[in-house]
């Protein structure tokens, strides 16, 4: 807004009939400067007119600066130029896209297509929940497909919800924001989603409305304060998922019998074991290169990484491939983490490396198809078949190693119960000390037993 306090308001306009004698259809202006610059709004009848005029007066005796393009009030202005909650979320996704990450794009998207298909100001002609839904993770809020040829259903469903969507302002409301708040607490039919989910998405919700904020579209986020209705879930990792460190090495061979056909899976042994013995996460297994490993025949080694390969949906990934390289997470352009390795690991790398060689740009791990990073499908597919093997019916049946992921669980829980200190641990594993002590901090499997032993040593030597 460009404002001024020179502001003119003349009296009211009646043009006369056209040369053909008819009346005009809205004869009366109403005309007023703004810095000079005239500005005028026409009326089907006189007393329109002068309630307009009436309230530009108003708003000037009021002492509001009027906009020189405009011709408005600095009240009328603002609420014209107030965005929607779609045109907000599509500017914050926008601005978030370059420095985010497939699978966080990803989550910006599908979380906020539900609060814009929620937030709107006729039930006229809604379309149906999914088609809502599928436009706006499709076609509106990916930066890099709106400008995508549409069909008509997709066009019909474009204009309502752009007509439709409420302006961010009205969310200064706590109730309205309450609503907002319990419907991302639902997944698409109408159920609860999961705690974890629905802390995800009012994380996300918050981000957008702090984002409003900084927009001077609120004057604070109205998030904050208001109690969730969620229940508090657990994000830890649960103890009866984790190997200890008899059950992990016996689980890695296993891989190698897994399958149809023997040595189905020996490209994966490796893959694995960098998770358990180096903690590090799959996007970044994918990325191991052969010039990031420091094998020496004997003794630790080291990995130093630099980069990640993540995997989402094409429209996620500017280059419309299903990969992208990414930096590590939570890290700069160009920083290394260094992970020690012990020498168990160095020698099956070599083994690797001996055995499978590498891909062109150096790669040590690739799918057997395409040649790119193993998807997840792969390696959770051959995980679940080892455990079939390397685990008792029992154990199978139970939550440990239920995820692949869970070796990296295993690995920092390894090293805290081996006594590294939590800071060292955190700096190895790529996360923060608070994220380690809440989440991966958990007791090994068959390890609660010693625990209590040393416990009882401890009170029976006090009494």
């Amino acid at each position: 807004m460009n404002p001024t306090f020179k502001v003119s308001i003349w009296e009211i306009k009646t043009l006369k009939p056209g040369t053909d004698g008819k009346k005009r259809p809205k004869p009366y202006g109403v005309r007023w400067l703004t810095a000079g610059k005239e500005h005028s709004e026409w009326y089907r009848t006189k007393a329109l007119a002068n309630n307009r005029r009436s309230n530009l007066i108003q708003a000037t005796q009021n002492g509001e600066a009027f906009d020189i393009k405009s011709g408005l009030p600095e009240s009328e202005f603002k609420l014209q130029s107030a965005r929607s909650l779609l045109q907000l979320a599509q500017e914050f996704i926008g601005d978030e896209w370059q420095e985010s990450a497939p699978n966080t794009r990803k989550r910006y998207v599908d979380t906020l297509a539900i609060p814009v298909a929620a937030f709107v100001n006729t039930t006229k002609d809604v379309p149906d929940e999914r088609a809502l839904r599928r436009v706006l993770t499709t076609c509106l809020l990916p930066l890099n497909q709106r400008d995508r040829v549409l069909t008509p259903e997709e066009s019909t469903i474009v204009e309502w919800i752009k007509s439709a969507s409420r302006p961010v302002r009205e969310l200064a409301s706590k109730v309205e924001t309450a609503n907002l708040l319990r419907a991302v607490a639902k997944n698409l039919g109408g159920k609860s989603a999961a705690a974890w989910t629905t802390r995800t998405r009012r994380g996300v919700l918050h981000h957008l409305l702090s984002y409003a904020v900084d927009a001077e579209e609120l004057v604070a986020n109205p998030v904050t304060g208001l109690r969730a209705s969620v229940q508090r879930g657990n994000s830890e990792v649960d103890p009866r998922a984790v190997l200890n460190t008899r059950q992990a090495p016996q689980l890695l061979s296993a891989v190698t019998y897994a399958g149809t056909k023997r040595g189905q899976y020996d490209y994966l042994y490796a893959f694995f074991a960098v998770m358990y013995y180096g903690a590090l996460r799959p996007c970044e297994v994918n990325r191991i290169r052969e010039v990031d490993c420091e094998l020496p025949e004997t003794g630790w080694g080291e990995l130093l990484l630099s980069k990640s390969a993540s995997r989402s949906n094409a429209r996620y990934i500017d280059s419309g491939e299903l990969w992208e390289e990414r930096n590590l997470k939570r890290r700069a352009e160009g920083a290394v983490r260094p992970v020690p390795i012990p020498p168990v690991l160095v020698r099956i790398l070599r083994w690797h490396l001996k055995t499978f060689g590498t891909t062109a740009d150096g790669r040590l791990f690739r799918g057997t198809i395409s040649g790119g990073p193993v998807s997840a499908t792969v390696y959770t597919d051959a995980w679940r078949k080892a455990r079939k093997i390397g685990l008792s019916p029992l154990q199978e049946a139970s939550p440990l190693a239920g995820d692949p992921y869970d070796l990296r669980h295993a690995a920092v829980s390894t090293w805290l119960a081996a006594g590294v200190s939590p800071a060292e641990v955190a700096e190895r594993a790529g996360h923060t000390v608070d994220v380690l002590l809440k989440v991966y901090a958990r007791v090994l499997d068959g390890q609660r037993e010693t625990s209590n032993k040393r416990i009882d040593e401890l009170l029976d030597d006090e009494s």
